[in-house]
């Protein structure tokens, strides 16, 4: 846990995983309803093949701003130039405002958006973003679950979902309003202070709480991003389909191998290897949609 404003009430908790040598690692920002722990698959699986890899825990911050402010002490904190950022949802929301913020000094050197959202308009709630900070823990935790997928799910969503609900359950009352407050009040990314980043916009195409139009809307804005589809996965793939979201974020830091960008180990790069796993998730795609 780490302090980095002069409120001693702001504390970041992170989980830093994998060689220390590395000074460009992939840093993940949850969602509303998400901790630093969400990420734990991601955090297993590419620390074991050589990656360094940080989840975040944001503390409580009410405008993007304040946000981006104390998210620059805490990479100074740690001694991180740049760094490639993995957000879902608000979090990819977040790390898109980071980077325009800090675009004449650049920090982010590669996005992954997961279900992410360009403006906070297309939740129309900007009119009641002010007044999260007066409802009690309860009323917005229903609001954050009115989002979460219902109905017939296989297993692992399933488990996803509870995993979640449990995370959630976990937050107190100034997280959650904060969260919703960045989530919702007026403010969008500013496409041409971003224009350079090297992005992969990652999505689902069964029920997500992202409407077709938002996506879209992320698709015009990165006209050159990759895009890293999956068939299922709902709100969180990352927790229920972690074996292809791992694979894409591989493939995505892919192009910094070799670079003083790498968030690898040198030592552990094996291209063999990758194509490999391409292949089986080009496999894995095409036996879904039969």
């Amino acid at each position: 846990q780490i302090i980095v404003d002069d409120d001693d009430s702001k504390v970041w908790s992170l989980y830093d995983a994998g060689p220390r040598s590395i000074r460009c690692p992939l840093i993940f920002l949850p969602p509303v309803s998400g901790t630093a722990d969400v990420f734990f698959q991601q955090i297993l699986t590419l620390t074991g093949c050589g990656y360094r890899v940080i989840a975040l825990q944001y503390p409580v911050y009410w405008d993007h701003l304040e946000f981006c402010d104390g998210f620059r002490k805490l990479l100074d904190h740690l001694q991180l130039d740049k760094v490639h950022l993995f957000g879902a949802s608000l979090g990819g929301f977040l790390a898109q405002k980071f980077a325009e913020y800090t675009h004449k000094s650049p920090r982010v050197q590669s996005l992954i958006l997961c279900n992410s959202f360009s403006d906070t308009s297309i939740f129309n709630q900007t009119w009641t973003a002010n007044s999260f900070w007066l409802m009690p823990a309860f009323m917005l935790k229903k609001i954050v679950l009115g989002n979460f997928a219902s109905g017939p799910l296989d297993t692992r969503m399933a488990d996803g979902i509870d995993f979640m609900v449990d995370r959630l359950e976990s937050l107190g009352q100034s997280e959650l309003a904060s969260r919703l407050t960045l989530n919702c009040q007026n403010s969008y990314v500013e496409p041409h202070k971003i224009r350079d980043i090297p992005v992969t916009i990652m999505d689902v195409f069964d029920q997500s709480a992202l409407s077709t139009e938002a996506k879209e809307e992320m698709y015009k804005l990165y006209p050159n991003a990759r895009r890293a589809h999956l068939k299922t996965g709902g709100n969180f793939p990352y927790l229920c389909r972690s074996a292809e979201v791992n694979v894409y974020i591989q493939i995505h830091l892919l192009q910094f191998h070799g670079t003083r960008y790498a968030a690898i180990d040198p030592a552990m790069v094996s291209t063999e290897a990758l194509e490999v796993q391409k292949i089986s998730l080009h496999t894995s795609n095409e036996q879904d949609e039969q």
